[in-house]
């Protein structure tokens, strides 16, 4: 009988170390795994038409307040999928968290951003953000400094300035 049960739990016990194994080996893979792309925040609220191109999910993370003067949150783009062009009074930081997408300051070139890159866009300078077309993209967005204002958005980025 005692014999059994430590069989049965060996054989418990190496079937559970045989799943975290293969759980451990999936989040070492190469970029393009779905283990790479899970989301580290909920999805979200679909974002406005008004101020997004295609499928974009908006989550709130930091609550403005007085005390620290920031908003945060997290953005999923949809590959293709790009903000309108806007500006911040006191400018914006992007931080990726997964995918490729790309960021461009109005008068310069477009950069292709991807996981683990930093992006700091300065205060009241036209820009844009998204997903490649073909990749998704997240970000999480910080603006300092709100007593300043929030965002001022523009126009939407053509297509043929997406492309570019």
């Amino acid at each position: 009988m005692m014999k059994k049960r430590i069989r049965k739990s060996a054989t418990i016990i190496g079937t559970l170390m045989i799943l975290l194994h293969s759980v451990d080996y999936a989040h070492g893979q190469e970029s393009g795994t779905s283990a790479e792309n899970e989301a580290i925040f909920p999805k979200g609220e679909l974002g406005s038409e008004q101020f997004f191109t295609g499928n974009v999910w908006v989550t709130g993370l930091i609550e403005n307040d007085d005390v620290y003067n920031m908003l945060g949150g997290n953005v999923e783009f949809e590959a293709g999928a790009r903000s309108n062009w806007h500006s911040h009074p006191a400018g914006q930081i992007l931080i990726v968290t997964s995918g490729i997408g790309y960021h461009q300051i109005e008068g310069e070139e477009k950069e292709i951003i991807k996981k683990g890159d930093v992006v700091q866009c300065p205060p009241n300078v036209n820009h844009w953000h998204g997903a490649s077309e073909d990749s998704g993209m997240n970000h999480i967005y910080l603006i300092p400094n709100t007593e300043k204002g929030i965002v001022n958005w523009g126009d939407p980025v053509t297509d043929e300035e997406f492309l570019n």
